[in-house]
C-alpha cells in the first residue's frame, strides 16, 4: 500500500537567523497510510502542533518534504491549496473559531471556498452535521446559542464537510466532560469509518490513544523518539517518563501486579484488562 502521506527529512525553524531562532523539527521522517488512525503524543513544545501545521501547508518546511500521494505539496501554489482541502486541520478549542449567524452557514464555509456547487454543499453539511449529532433544527440555530460541546461538534463538522481524506485534530476532546469527550471520539471514529479516513490526533490522554489509535508517534525533542503500535509504546514507561508522558493508568496497575510477582501480559486498555483478570480467575 502506498502511503497518503509521506513526511522526508522535515525541520522547521522558528524566527532563523535572529536571537530568539527556535528548532521546533529536526530531521522528522514518516509515512502515514490511508485508513490509519494515529496518535501524536508529547511534552508540551515538542512540535506537534508545528508538525500538524506542516502537514496540510499552514507552514512552509525550512527543509525536507511533505508529500500528498508522492507530490510535495510545495511545488506550486495550487498544489498548496488542493492539500489544504485534501487535508484537513481541526485546532484545539475550534469553537472559538465560529463566526457565521448560522451553523448551517458555519459548516458551509469550507465547501463553498472549494468551489462546490449548491446542491453538493448542501449535501456535504448535512451530511457531516450526522456525523457530529447536529439536528436539523440546530443547523437553523446561531452557533452562539449552543452549548460548548456543541459548538466543538459544529467547528469539527465543518472541516468534515470538506470530506478531507487526512483529518488531523489537535486535542478535539479538551475541556469536555466524559460525556462529551466519548460523543466527539465516536463522531470520528464515523467518520473514519464511513469515508475510510485517515485520522491523526493528538491526545493528552493516555487512555484514549491507548483505545483508539493503531499506531503512536511520540515526538520528544523536536524528534520523533518512537513510532510504534500502542502495545509497543506502552511497553517503555521508564523512557515515557523521563520524557514527561505517561502511560494509561490501567497498564500503570498491570505493570503493579508483575512486580508482586503475578504472570501478566502487558495491558494498555480495559478490555485488555478485563479479558486478563477473566483468565486469572479461570473464566469466571
Amino acid at each position: 500500500m502506498k502511503p497518503i502521506l509521506e513526511i522526508k527529512n522535515l525541520s522547521y525553524t522558528y524566527s532563523a537567523g535572529t536571537p530568539f531562532e527556535h528548532k521546533a523539527l529536526e530531521d522528522v521522517s514518516f509515512a502515514v497510510y490511508p485508513g490509519e488512525f494515529i496518535g501524536i503524543i508529547g511534552h508540551t513544545g515538542s512540535g506537534k502542533s508545528t508538525l500538524m501545521q506542516q502537514l496540510n501547508g499552514l507552514l512552509k518546511p525550512t527543509s525536507g518534504q511533505v508529500l500528498l500521494d508522492g507530490e510535495d505539496i510545495w511545488v506550486d501554489k495550487q498544489r498548496t491549496r488542493q492539500a489544504r482541502f485534501r487535508v484537513g486541520l481541526v485546532f484545539q478549542y475550534p469553537e472559538y473559531q465560529l463566526f457565521e449567524e448560522t451553523v448551517y452557514k458555519d459548516i458551509a464555509f469550507g465547501p463553498k471556498n472549494m468551489g462546490l456547487s449548491e446542491a453538493e454543499v448542501d449535501r456535504r453539511v448535512r451530511e457531516a452535521a450526522g456525523f457530529v449529532g447536529l439536528t436539523e433544527k440546530q443547523l437553523t440555530s446561531s452557533p452562539f446559542d449552543l452549548s460548548g460541546g456543541q459548538k466543538r461538534r459544529v467547528a469539527i463538522a465543518g472541516v468534515i464537510a470538506m470530506e478531507p481524506e487526512v483529518l488531523i485534530l489537535d486535542e478535539p476532546t479538551a475541556g469536555l466532560d466524559p460525556i462529551g469527550r466519548a460523543e466527539i471520539l465516536g463522531n470520528i471514529e464515523a467518520y473514519r469509518k464511513a469515508k475510510n479516513a485517515t485520522i491523526m490526533m493528538v491526545s493528552h490522554s493516555m487512555e484514549d490513544v491507548a483505545r483508539l489509535t493503531d499506531r503512536l508517534l511520540v515526538l520528544n525533542g523536536s524528534h520523533i523518539a518512537m513510532d510504534a503500535v500502542p502495545g509497543q509504546v506502552f511497553t517503555h514507561p521508564e523512557e515515557l517518563t523521563a520524557m514527561g508522558l505517561s502511560i494509561p493508568q490501567v497498564t500503570q496497575v498491570f505493570l503493579f501486579l508483575r512486580n508482586m510477582g503475578l504472570d501478566v501480559p502487558n495491558v494498555y486498555t480495559i478490555d485488555q484488562a478485563v479479558a486478563e483478570l477473566k483468565r486469572i480467575r479461570g473464566g469466571k
